[in-house]
C-alpha cells in the first residue's frame, strides 16, 4: 500500500518547526528519522496532512555532558548512540540497548527521540529511560516541560507529549562509581523485536545491593518498573544472594501479556532467566 497524499515542510530552525505543529494541530506529525512513521502511513494506520521533517535541526543532535547528566538529543541517531564514547562511560546502560535495535540501515537513520514519542512497549530506549528514570525535555510552542520518565509513558503508544509539543532532548544521569548497569534482551535474531527485555542497575557498596532500578520490556502495553522486586534487592549481600526467592517475587508482580510472540507464562519465566543471568554475571564481576 502507500501512504495517503500529505503535505511536506523542512523548517531549518526549532521555533519555526514548533509554529506549524501548533497552526496544524491535530493534522501534522514529526518526521525525525521516519523508520515507525513511514510504514504506518504507507499501512494508512497514520494519516497526517503534514509531515514536519525536523532532521533539519543541527541543534537536536548534540551529546554534551552537564554536569552530573549526559544531555543526548532527540535527532541522535542509534549509529550515534554505539560511537559515542560520552555514551559508553556515562550512560552504559544506554549504550548496550542501542546494539539490539533493529539493523544497521534502521540505526543509522533512526532517532532515540522518535523512539521515545512513539513509546513502543518493545523498544530498548523506552525501558532503558524508566530503569534510569531519566528526564524528557519537551518543548511547545510556548515554553519547555521537563518529565521523568516515570510519568511520560502512560499506555500503549501513549505519552505525555501535549498537542504542538516535541522531544528536544533526553538527560540520564552518570554512572556512578559504585553502579552496575546491565541490558538483556530475548529475540529470535539480533535486531528483531524483543520477545522480552530487560534493564537493570545496581548500587553496589561493600557487596551489598544499596539501589536497584529493574524496567522490562515488551511484557506489557509501555515499559514496567518491577517495584516489588527491586525493593526485595534493596540491602541483599549480592553473592548471597537467593536466585530462587527473587525470581518468586519477581513472578509474583510481572504478568506478562501474551502476544503473537509467546504465552503469558512463557514471557515470565524468560524474564525470569534474564534477570538469573544478569544477577549471576554481576556476582561474578563479569557483567
Amino acid at each position: 500500500m502507500k501512504s495517503p497524499d500529505f503535505d511536506y515542510v523542512k523548517p531549518t530552525r526549532l521555533a519555526q518547526a514548533l509554529s506549524l505543529l501548533a497552526e496544524h494541530e491535530g493534522e501534522v506529525q514529526i518526521l525525525a528519522g521516519g523508520q515507525s512513521l513511514l510504514a504506518m502511513m504507507n499501512l494508512r494506520m497514520s494519516w497526517p496532512k503534514l509531515l514536519v521533517d525536523i532532521t533539519g535541526l543541527s541543534e537536536l543532535r548534540t551529546i554534551a555532558l552537564q554536569g552530573p547528566s549526559l544531555r543526548i538529543g532527540a535527532l541522535v541517531t542509534h549509529a550515534q548512540l554505539l560511537s559515542s564514547a560520552l555514551v559508553s562511560t556515562h550512560v552504559p546502560l544506554l549504550f548496550q540497548s542501542a546494539s539490539h535495535v533493529a539493523h544497521l540501515a534502521i540505526r543509522n537513520v533512526g532517532t532515540i527521540g522518535g523512539s521515545l514519542a512513539l513509546a513502543d512497549p518493545a523498544a530498548e530506549y523506552p525501558a532503558v529511560a524508566l530503569c534510569l528514570n531519566a528526564t524528557l525535555v519537551l518543548q511547545g510552542l510556548h515554553g519547555e516541560r521537563r518529565v521523568s520518565a516515570q510519568n511520560f509513558f502512560q499506555g500503549l503508544y501513549q505519552t505525555d507529549l501535549r498537542a504542538g509539543e516535541l522531544i528536544t532532548a533526553i538527560e540520564f544521569a552518570s554512572v556512578q562509581a559504585n553502579e552496575v548497569q546491565v541490558f538483556r534482551e530475548l529475540a529470535r535474531r539480533r535486531g528483531d523485536y524483543a520477545l522480552v527485555g530487560m534493564a537493570m542497575a545496581l548500587r553496589v557498596k561493600q557487596g551489598r545491593i544499596d539501589g536497584a532500578r529493574l524496567a522490562f520490556l515488551a511484557v506489557g502495553d509501555q515499559p514496567v518498573l518491577a517495584l516489588k522486586t527491586m525493593q526485595h534487592l534493596q540491602g541483599q549481600v549480592l553473592r548471597e544472594l537467593a536466585l530462587p526467592a527473587c525470581l518468586a517475587v519477581l513472578r509474583s508482580e510481572l504478568i506478562p501479556k501474551a502476544d503473537l510472540q509467546a504465552q503469558s507464562t512463557t514471557k515470565a519465566h524468560w524474564a525470569g532467566v534474564l534477570l538469573s543471568r544478569a544477577l549471576g554475571a554481576i556476582g561474578e564481576g563479569v557483567a
